[in-house]
């Protein structure tokens, strides 16, 4: 295996014309590059110099190896830099992947505050839902998933292969029509719903409500099926049915001519940031889980 020490010694040995040169040029000794140059004449298996008393001269396959080390340590050098740059957060790109309520309130303080302190990290930002954007960090795919899971819900082991970055508790609320009969309570059971029409997201994203629905002794009826949370409030709004929306949704939307009620029981999600063991080693990677843990801070 040719190291790239030994090119160095190498490049210099051939611009010096000799050992003893080459070595003040390298800041060492002459029997230093000699043992070098011997390293390397081993590894590649052909005699590279040839030596005529104070004379030295390159063998063809001397001359080729130079030609090739220019390059060669030229790009070893310029992937130093950008490994330095990145390193000290000059440079970097994070790849994060975020579930809609998540994107439109803890994602842009978070990235704001990266990009102030580091303008070199670049972020790209994809939108997916659990359990998919989980699957897409373990497959490669981002560096950093914005994910949730509900409190007692099963699979809780999922994630302990990953590194977990606890942000904030998000609860669930309801939400009713501004003219609804429970308007004004604040409050509201969730059996106290049983017989009203129902806006819910799409089948694998409504599973909670169904069964917190069912824990109460009821199977909602759902007449409007949408995961656009605006369009949760406008039908509701329009007193066409009544949803539940986790909390953190509402954080950027209006809920106009609708009123929001605490739900009973409470049912809560733990909102958290996910990334690959090693990859919370990367300093880009680690400087993102740190400024979304400060957005969900000031949530």
């Amino acid at each position: 295996m040719i190291e790239a020490r030994h090119l160095r010694v190498l490049r210099a040995v051939a611009t010096t014309g000799s050992f003893s040169a080459a070595g003040r040029e390298l800041g060492c000794t002459q029997p230093a590059v000699s043992q070098q140059m011997k390293a390397l004449e081993s590894s590649v298996g052909t005699p590279l110099l040839v030596r005529s008393g104070r004379e030295m001269r390159l063998t063809q396959a001397g001359e080729a190896l130079v030609r090739h080390a220019n390059g060669i340590l030229a790009g070893l050098t310029a992937a130093e830099e950008e490994v330095a740059a990145i390193a000290g957060l000059r440079a970097g790109r994070v790849r994060l992947v975020s579930f809609p309520s998540g994107s439109s309130t803890l994602v842009p303080a978070a990235l704001a505050a990266l990009r102030a302190a580091h303008p070199g990290t670049r972020v790209f930002l994809e939108e997916a839902e659990p359990p998919a954007s989980v699957e897409m960090l373990r497959e490669g795919e981002c560096d950093v998933a914005l994910a949730f899971r509900y409190e007692g819900a099963a699979g809780a082991e999922e994630w302990d292969d990953l590194v977990v970055r606890p942000l904030l508790t998000d609860r669930l609320v309801g939400l009713v029509p501004e003219r609804h009969r429970l308007a004004g309570a604040g409050s509201v059971g969730i059996g106290e719903l049983a017989e009203e029409p129902w806006i819910a997201g799409c089948p694998r994203c409504r599973g909670q409500l169904v069964e917190v629905c069912e824990g109460a002794g009821f199977t909602p009826r759902i007449d409007f099926a949408t995961d656009d949370y605006p369009a949760v409030v406008g039908l509701v709004g329009a007193g066409l049915g009544v949803a539940v929306l986790p909390q953190l949704a509402l954080e950027s939307v209006r809920p106009r001519h609708a009123r929001v009620l605490t739900l009973r029981p409470a049912v809560r999600r733990e909102i958290v940031a996910l990334t690959l063991p090693d990859l919370a080693q990367v300093p880009a990677v680690a400087a993102t889980l740190e400024q979304l843990g400060r957005a969900a801070a000031r949530q």
